[in-house]
């Protein structure tokens, strides 16, 4: 069934008209509070270097900082080098999505690439991976607001007529109720200034960590394992989750005034992203060795100033951004039933069903490191390493030949193979065992 978007331009998937537009917008605001207005790709770009890059460390910059060290942790020492195997992999991988919109200036988003190379099933492909990893992604953000609110406040708990609602389950419940309203806001403006926090929030983080460790009576003594083969499916789906910004790349690209300059901005947010990833991760196992935690935020002593300050810094970016996860997915179910439904009202019912949902599964899979385990190695993993080498070989026809090219991207493939595989199967046995 065809439908048509918001420019007008005929699309064979309704499913998938808006996701684009809502990064678009989500973007835009935060340009125009910088004094810039953003410009489709039907037109020149006007984002500069500087903002572009900003906006990238924004996408990379998010709640995976806080499990990186119990990645570290889950493989030992060596296993760091995995980090930096991810970093260069899905890098590399950035630039194929870049090298991919240049062969067609009409691609201006991920599903875009997706019907480019494989035709309207690629795009519901692409867009099926993508709106389920950021449903899951909004959903830990809500595990992982109980957790850390437990830990401040771990004698809390609801009694509604006789029924006692304990421990972090009471608060993945309030911080949904909380989220309610956010989520009815059509207009994101607002949202947007706050979740554009995630580069600030991972210095601010960083920097208590070390706070902690240096003048908490912590220390950094902690030797740890060298080497544990039996987690390194944990470890490298964690680091997986942590560069699963892909999907935002083309919005990024077509943004820019200099779009040569955008290889050079993928390079700068990755080492900066890299840079404090691997900070947090060593500095957390070296504090805390075997028994840190999914959340090295829950390791932290509650009653020091550095924790505190930590704690609500990775309570408040999650909470702030829960909105614009949730609203490509809802703009995409809105589009699908637009001419059926008036469009406030059951705008208002699937953001609610879409909210309850992810609570219900939050209060289901209370596990935040499982859960975005599962996510780094099904979804970050597909979407951000075997996504963008599929239909770069398709799109480009290099499939076709033989050099070294395609030996680089049968190589990334088989490692995100690897993971995929052995990283969900890891994650839903250990969901399994949990429950």
């Amino acid at each position: 069934m065809d439908a048509k978007s918001e420019d007008g331009l005929s699309i064979t998937v309704p499913l998938l008209v808006n996701y684009d537009e809502t990064l678009r917008h989500a973007l835009g605001d935060v340009e125009k509070a910088e004094g810039l207005d953003y410009v489709s790709h039907q037109s020149t770009g006007t984002t500069s270097f500087f903002k572009t890059t900003f906006n990238g460390l924004n996408s990379l910059s998010g709640v995976g900082i806080l499990s990186v060290p119990y990645a570290l942790a889950s493989g030992g020492w060596l296993s760091l080098v995995l980090l930096f195997v991810i970093a260069i992999a899905t890098l590399y991988t950035g630039f194929l999505i870049k090298r991919c919109m240049d062969f067609d200036t009409n691609i201006r988003s991920y599903p875009d690439i997706g019907e480019k190379a494989f035709g309207s099933k690629g795009r519901i492909f692409v867009s099926i991976f993508m709106h389920l990893e950021l449903y899951l992604v909004a959903t830990g953000f809500l595990i992982l607001a109980g957790d850390n609110l437990h830990n401040l406040f771990p004698y809390f708990e609801i009694n509604f007529y006789g029924i006692t609602i304990g421990g972090k389950q009471s608060f993945v419940i309030l911080v949904g109720l909380v989220i309610m309203p956010t989520v009815w806001i059509n207009n994101m403006k607002t949202l947007s200034y706050v979740s554009a926090t995630g580069v600030l929030a991972s210095v601010i983080i960083t920097a208590s960590i070390f706070w902690a460790g240096t003048s908490d009576n912590i220390g950094f003594d902690q030797k740890g394992m060298l080497l544990n083969l039996g987690g390194i499916p944990t470890t490298f789906s964690l680091y997986a989750f942590c560069y699963c910004a892909h999907p935002v790349f083309p919005t990024l690209y077509t943004s820019m005034r200099n779009q040569k300059q955008f290889s050079m901005v993928l390079v700068t947010c990755f080492l900066f992203c890299t840079i404090t990833y691997g900070t947090v991760a060593i500095l957390g196992y070296l504090m805390f060795g075997s028994q840190v935690q999914s959340q090295i935020t829950l390791n932290l002593p509650i009653e020091n100033i550095s924790s505190k300050v930590a704690i609500y810094t990775a309570l408040v970016n999650p909470i702030a951004k829960y909105a614009l996860m949730l609203m490509p997915i809802a703009n995409a179910i809105e589009n699908q039933f637009k001419s059926y439904c008036n469009k406030r009202s059951f705008s208002l019912l699937v953001k609610t069903t879409l909210l309850t949902g992810s609570v219900i599964v939050a209060l289901t899979l209370p596990f935040f490191g499982l859960l975005m385990g599962l996510v780094g190695a099904f979804l970050s993993v597909t979407g951000s390493i075997l996504v963008p080498c599929f239909c770069y070989l398709k799109i480009s026809g290099a499939y076709r030949r033989i050099g070294l090219e395609k030996v680089v991207i049968g190589l990334t493939v088989l490692m995100g193979f690897v993971i995929l595989v052995t990283g969900t199967y890891v994650s839903l046995v250990q969901i399994i065992q949990n429950l």
